[in-house]
């Protein structure tokens, strides 16, 4: 039966086994994107569909992928990736020759790899740092792997195509193992581990979807703190942060926001 009872055990049975707080996810989207999981398995409760799961190391892979939202691709909003390409970087690099940037939620791998490219490109004699981080353990593992689908790579151009990946089985691509050198993937809990400090660059798109209004507030808070003076924030298309200013933050761009110099 699917009741708050039921809703409050599968709560904590999740946060047991894999340190998601759903308390700081809005509560009624998680409820139904849950429930439509739970009616298509046929069950009766969300406990019922958690322990079925659970029995089942790829079912269990699979619920995890489909809770964290693992939608991305290269270059994903070409226009924005344009602005960092044209705006950001260049802004960030008179500061300091060598960057320290982090994909935050990097999912399957596409964004941080996406930087990779494009530092290569703009400083090719410069090694940066890019740490790139997400929650799911087996999501990570595809990011490491880099092989991608001709949809997840739809946005690449042909030059950068052909340059940085190789074609592979099914129809696939790899990404060169000079880009792939290029990062550094980590697990990270972004509403519950401690958050580096001294970033050029944070990205976190597409991410906080489901997010309560005061986890964001705290996510972004922790982010400014772990910026350096002029580091600047990006964040997703529909993900626009109204109270920047209260936060901290001056607006760089549209999704781009900045830590004061001083």
């Amino acid at each position: 039966m699917m009741d708050e009872k039921d809703w409050a055990e599968f709560k904590r049975k999740l946060k047991a086994k894999t340190e998601i707080d759903l308390d700081l996810y809005k509560e009624p989207q998680m409820k139904r994107r849950i429930g439509n999981l739970v009616n298509r398995a046929g069950m009766d409760s969300y406990v019922a569909y958690f322990d079925n799961a659970a029995k089942d190391k790829n079912d269990f892979a699979a619920f995890i992928e489909y809770l964290t939202i693992n939608v991305s691709e290269f270059f994903r909003t070409p226009e924005k990736f344009d602005k960092l390409e044209t705006d950001v970087i260049p802004d960030l690099l008179k500061r300091s020759s060598k960057l320290n940037i982090w994909s935050a939620g990097c999912s399957i791998g596409a964004e941080p790899y996406s930087l990779a490219i494009i530092m290569k490109e703009m400083t090719p004699n410069m090694k940066h740092r890019i740490l790139a981080s997400d929650l799911d353990i087996e999501i990570l593992a595809k990011a490491k792997r880099g092989i991608y689908t001709k949809e997840e790579i739809k946005a690449m151009k042909p030059d950068r195509l052909a340059k940085y990946f190789k074609p592979v089985e099914d129809d696939k691509y790899a990404v060169s193992q000079d880009i792939k050198n290029c990062i550094e993937f980590k697990r990270h809990n972004l509403l519950k581990d401690s958050f580096e400090t001294g970033f050029d660059l944070i990205l976190c798109r597409n991410v906080v979807i489901y997010f309560t209004e005061e986890a964001k507030d705290q996510l972004y808070a922790n982010f400014f703190k772990a910026l350096k003076p002029g580091g600047i924030l990006f964040v997703g298309a529909t993900e626009a942060i109204l109270n920047f200013r209260k936060l901290g933050y001056t607006s760089f761009q549209p999704f781009f926001y900045q830590k004061p110099l001083a």
